[in-house]
C-alpha cells in the first residue's frame, strides 16, 4: 500500500468513526458533553480552516515539487493570508481591525510568484502597492495607536519617496 493511499484510508477511518460518534450521540445512546464537539460550535468558530487548508495543499503540492509550477503559490498565499486573517478575526472578534489582512493576502501571494518564480519586476509593482495600502489600513484601522499614525505612516512616506528619487538619478 503506497503512502497516499494509506492516508486517504486514515481520513476515511476518522471521518466514519466521528460520524458514529455524532450518529450515537444524536440518538441518545452517547452523549457528547463538550461544546467543543458540537457542529454547530465547530462551524461557526472554525470555518476559515476550508480557506487555510486549502492554501497550505496549493503550498505543499509546490514544496515538494508535484509540480513545478510557481502559479500555485498565488492562490495558495491568498487563501492562507484570507484564512488566517478570518481565523484571528473570528478568535479574537478583530473584525474592525484585520480588515486590510485581505488586501495583503493577494500581495503575499504575488510575492511568492515573485521569490520562486521567474522573478518578473513587474510583480513588485502591485505587491509593493497592495502591500503598502495594508499596512497604512492596518495603522488607521487601529484608530488609537496615535504612535503609528504619527511616526509610521510619514516615515513610510519618506523612505518610499527616498527610493524613487536615488532610483531615477541612477538613470
Amino acid at each position: 500500500m503506497n503512502n497516499r493511499h494509506r492516508g486517504t484510508m486514515v481520513v476515511g477511518v476518522v471521518l466514519i468513526l466521528l460520524g458514529v460518534l455524532f450518529l450515537l450521540s444524536n440518538f441518545g445512546i452517547f452523549q457528547i458533553y463538550f461544546d467543543i464537539f458540537d457542529i454547530g460550535f465547530l462551524f461557526s468558530n472554525l470555518w476559515p480552516m476550508f480557506l487555510i487548508i486549502p492554501g497550505i495543499i496549493f503550498h505543499y503540492s509546490y514544496f515538494t515539487a508535484k509540480t513545478p509550477d510557481a502559479g500555485l503559490l498565488v492562490p495558495g498565499g491568498i487563501l492562507l493570508v484570507t484564512g488566517l486573517t478570518c481565523q484571528i478575526s473570528m478568535l479574537f472578534n478583530l473584525w474592525a481591525y484585520m480588515w486590510p489582512g485581505f488586501i495583503l493576502a493577494v500581495a503575499v501571494g504575488l510575492f511568492e510568484l515573485y521569490i520562486f518564480g521567474t522573478r518578473e519586476k513587474g510583480l513588485l509593482i502591485p505587491v509593493f502597492i497592495l502591500g503598502g495600502l495594508s499596512l497604512i489600513f492596518f495603522t488607521f484601522s487601529l484608530g488609537n495607536s496615535w504612535v503609528l499614525r504619527t511616526y509610521l505612516v510619514p516615515l513610510i512616506l519618506i523612505l518610499g519617496g527616498i527610493l524613487i528619487v536615488s532610483r531615477n538619478r541612477r538613470i
